[in-house]
Order: structure tokens, then sequence, then C-alpha cells
């Protein structure tokens, strides 16, 4: 069994755990009190006292991940959007407005997001889609990924496949232009299209009736029985970055595009040889495009298929999606689901346990239970510049080591719970002497089903598989629909990137 737990909290609070912000709110809350005691006016010092108290209690406790006035602010910020209709999307092609089916129309924080070509690579001449999001900023080119999966893995098997994954982020860091990896997971039971069309191909007429049967009958047990799995990994560079080593190629879209290009070789060798990936394949326009669609309305990819096997015979057939239609026909966010289509989603985050992260513990929550439920996994790597992530160490060695001095100072029993993190934090520095990179992962987890299904009842379904794989899972309420997007859509999304949250 290979555990992970070489982790440390990304904020330490250096006065008994509360942070800065928190600490001069409740100083200045506090001063009235004292105003009070100073002029001999008890009962108003009480009352001021209990409204302090009050303070202390939105500012401090957290509920269910915020606190009171992070909630506050989300649930105001919801209500506003709402009510100004700006989080209801209605696409272009429902009333006719489509002029160009090039063009992106997509919902939410995908609604930046612009397709281009990229030069001719390869002995085919593929011109992988490069992914620009001018709200962040941001470039990205996403990969279909085949892996054969850990199940039969030995320890020793997993934990190589492990430090592969650790080179690539170190391998990203040293470069200095990959700012986040996120690796997304889609699992949804087999629709059987592709047997179906096997079937009709190879079946002779006339042939024995036994055998007929025989076909039929396993195409509906297995068909029941299997679960089709998507992978795809996306990497994600800033302009800040880009645009520097962009003017040394040429300049422009063409000069963008060959920096991409170089990178892709070196983070596909990397997922090739030591995350032991067997299929690494840079998706194209049109690819990019049906993996969208796809992940807003999971029951079109049989459509699709059928479609692609009809081209091979005619090729006037079009199989293609354009971008104009890769989206939803509608969408609206509520508070505690996400409406798309004729579906429905709840996302939640998954928190990592104290006692560490066994590899393969997901798989209770990628695995569907019902027909027609989609579950969507996404691993997020934000990878910190080398000078960001010494003052960032630098910072919280210093607050864990000023809040256990004040500790021992007030006569406070440091807690098991709290060595360990403090002991964690100054051991981070060690590893960044020592050549690691600095990252602050993050996972999302998503289930779909269709509208005729109670999407609360399947909510409680994946809650339920993130506490049996020994995480904790959190709901992102009022933030839903950004959630689906970081999870079911492989475009380079994210939810801890500025103009995304």
């Amino acid at each position: 069994m290979t555990v992970y737990s070489d982790y440390s909290r990304d904020k330490i609070g250096w006065f008994f755990g509360l942070s800065g912000w928190q600490l001069s709110i409740l100083a200045v809350a506090v001063m009235p009190v004292f105003w009070a005691l100073h002029d001999g006016s008890w009962a108003a010092a009480g009352l001021l006292t209990a409204l302090w108290a009050s303070v202390f209690v939105l500012v401090v406790a957290p509920v269910r991940g915020r606190s009171a006035v992070g909630w506050l602010v989300a649930v105001s910020a919801f209500a506003v959007g709402g009510l100004r209709g700006w989080t209801t999307f209605r696409a272009q092609a429902t009333c006719g407005g489509v002029e160009d089916l090039t063009a992106v129309d997509l919902p939410g924080v995908l609604s930046g997001i612009e397709i281009h070509d990229g030069p001719p690579q390869g002995a085919q001449l593929a011109r992988v889609a490069i992914i620009q999001d001018h709200a962040t900023r941001t470039w990205a080119v996403t990969a279909a990924l085949t892996h054969p999966g850990i199940a039969m893995s030995e320890p020793a098997e997993r934990a190589r496949q492990g430090a592969g994954l650790a080179d690539l982020l170190n391998l990203a860091c040293r470069g200095g232009l990959i700012e986040e990896i996120l690796f997304t997971v889609r699992t949804v039971p087999e629709d059987g299209a592709e047997r179906s069309l096997y079937l009709q191909r190879h079946r002779r007429p006339g042939g024995p009736v036994v055998a007929r049967t025989v076909n039929d009958d396993l195409a509906i047990g297995l068909t029941a029985a299997s679960v089709r799995t998507e992978a795809f990994c996306t990497i994600v560079v800033p302009e800040s970055r880009l645009g520097r080593e962009a003017r040394e190629s040429g300049g422009g879209l063409e000069g963008r595009a060959r920096v991409l290009h170089s990178l892709l070789g070196e983070v596909e060798s990397q997922l090739r040889g030591g995350m032991g990936m067997t299929g690494v394949g840079w998706l194209t326009s049109p690819q990019l495009a049906l993996a969208c669609r796809t992940g807003f309305a999971p029951g079109d990819r049989a459509g699709v298929v059928e479609a692609l096997a009809m081209r091979e015979r005619d090729p006037g057939v079009n199989a293609d999606i354009p971008w104009a239609l890769a989206g939803p026909s509608g969408a609206d966010p509520v508070v505690r689901h996400y409406s798309h289509d004729a579906w429905n989603s709840i996302s939640s985050t998954i928190k990592l346990p104290a006692k560490g992260a066994v590899m393969g513990a997901l798989a209770p929550v990628l695995t569907p239970g019902e027909p027609g439920e989609r579950r969507s996994y996404v691993v997020v790597f934000p990878i910190l510049a080398a000078s960001v992530a010494d003052r960032k160490t630098a910072n919280s060695e210093w607050a864990a080591d000023l809040g256990s001095h004040l500790r021992d100072k007030a006569g406070v029993k440091q807690r098991a719970r709290q060595r360990e993190e403090t002991a964690q934090t100054r051991g981070v520095d060690a590893k960044l002497a020592a050549g690691q990179a600095l990252t602050r992962p993050y996972a999302v987890c998503t289930v779909t089903v269709p509208k005729t299904m109670r999407i609360a009842e399947f909510g409680r379904r994946l809650d339920a598989s993130i506490r049996r794989a020994g995480y904790a899972p959190l709901r992102l309420d009022a933030s839903q629909d950004s959630a689906f997007a970081v999870t079911a859509v492989p475009l380079g999304v994210s939810l801890t990137r500025a103009g995304q949250a």
C-alpha cells in the first residue's frame, strides 16, 4: 500500500490560529469594550462584549468551509447575478443568432474561451487545438490519456508512478512557463455504441441463430456491467510568461504556438515514461469540441460515434461538432446544483485526510452506480514560481514558529495535530532547497444525471463515495457552475485563478 502524507496546510495562523485580517478585525471590534470599561460603563461593556463575541463567531468560526462573512459575500454575489440575469445562459443557436460556427459559445467562466488551430505537426499534420482564455490571459493545450490503471499494480510500481508525477511537476517548475497542470477523469456507464457498430459490420445474414443469440445476450450483459473512462491532461501557461518567450519565436499567435509545442514534447515524455501512460494524444479542435459537448451532455456520444462510422463509408457526412454548438442550449446555476440542457450536476471538493491519502483510494468516487449517471473528477496542480514558493515557505515557517512560541508563553498545550503541522511546515523548506517544486493541489468531483432523476439523491451518494474513500466532502454551494466547468470540461479553467472564482 502506497500512502501519500507529505503535505501541510497552505496557511497557518500565526496568532493562535488566526490570520492577520481576522486578528485586525477582532482587535478593532474590541476597542469599544475597553473604552466602556475605562469609563466605568459596565452595562455598556457587557453589551459590547456580547456584540464582540458575535463578531468573533462571524469572522472566525467556519461553516462548511467558509466563514459567515465569506458566505454573506458569496450569497450576495449569487443573488445579484441571478437578479441581473448574468448567470442565466442561452445559446445563440437557440434563437438563430449563430453567424460563425467556429466561434465559441459557452456559459459562465468558459465565456472568455477562444480556440485556435496550431501549426501542422507530425506525420499526419495534425493541428493541435490551442485554448486561449481572454478572461484570465492564459493559454492551454489538452491531451487525451490512456492509462492501464493501478488496481493490480504492486506497491513499487505505484510509488514509481507517484514519483513520476512529482518529476513532472518539478519539470514544469524548472521550465518556468507552465502555471498549472490539470488531470481530468470522466467515467460513465458504457453506451454500447462501438459494439453495436461492430455487430452490424460483422454479422452475416443467414448466420447461425445460436451465435446471433449469444452475441445479443453478451451485448446486453456487457453494456450493463461496463464503465467507460475518459482521461485528459491540460497544461496552462499564463500570457505574462508566454509573451516573453513568444517574442523570441516570431511573436503573435504563431510564436506562442511554437513555444507551446516545444512544451508538449517534454510533458508527453514524462507522461509516457514516469507516469506509465500508454497513450497521449494532443487534441485537435474537432476532438476538443467533442470532449466539450460530451462534458455538458454525456448522452450525445452515441450519436457522434454513429456519425463517425457513417463518415467512413460516406465522406460527405459531417461528424464534427462546431464550437458554436459545443456548449449547452441553456444553463441555469442553482445554489446547490447546476442545470445544463437535460442534465443536472452537483460538485464537491475533498479534504486531504491527516492520516494520508492512499493511491487508488478514489476508485469509489469515480464509479457510477446507476445507468445514466456520470462521475467526473479533476485534480489541479497550481505550480508556484521558485521566488513565490520561497517567500510563502518563509512566511509559513515564521507563522508556525511564532504560533508555537505564543502558545508556550501563554501556557497553552500544543495538540498533536498542531505539532505535526508545524513539523511538516518546517520540512517544506528543506525540500525546496533540494530542488523540489511547491504546489497547492486541490480536487473537485462531480456527478451528472438526467433531469428525470433526483439530483439531490445522487449528490448524497457522491458524498458517501467520498467518505468511503477516506476523504471529507465539501459541497461547493453558490459556485456549482464554476466547479462543473473545472471538473467536466477539459479547457484549462481553474477555481484558484483570478477571474474564475
